[in-house]
């Protein structure tokens, strides 16, 4: 099994020291989903909530919460981030969301990306609980890594 990377030889949690390493590009890629009734999916497409345009609004989460990640994750770095895209479309069983993240630096954006998809699906979450009280928000995971 292999060590954890952000706990101490005692299991006390570090930041991991990237000091030494390239700068290389770096790209993560996560997607996730929300599950919502018929009703609330018509809504959507309709531009008939009364918060306005989900879709839109959830992308800019998206990309706004991307930014803030290190804020938000303790052990995340501040990271410089080259570009941030987060699509966010309705499909037959809800809104599904995927961002992909990049960056020139010394460590991954994973977490970017994975925030990035989670607070998009919350703010649809959040624009919609008025009208739905069923929805599941599933299947959020990082679908890609590449370092270059």
């Amino acid at each position: 099994m292999n060590k954890l990377t952000h706990t101490d030889k005692k299991g006390k949690a570090v930041m991991v020291d990237v000091g030494d390493k390239e700068n290389q590009l770096r790209i993560a890629k996560a997607s996730g989903h929300i599950i919502l009734e018929a009703e609330t999916i018509k809504l959507i497409k309709d531009n008939l909530l009364k918060k306005g345009d989900v879709l839109t609004v959830a992308q800019l989460a998206g990309i706004s919460a991307a930014k803030q990640t290190s804020g938000l994750i303790p052990l995340c770095h501040n990271i410089v981030l080259d570009n941030v895209k987060v699509d966010v479309v309705v499909d037959s069983t809800g809104v599904s969301v995927e961002s992909e993240v990049r960056c020139t630096g010394k460590t991954g954006v994973e977490m970017e990306a994975l925030t990035a998809v989670s607070i998009a699906l919350l703010t649809v979450y959040d624009m919609c609980k008025a009208v739905d009280k069923k929805m599941i928000i599933d299947n959020i995971g990082l679908t890609e890594k590449i370092k270059k």
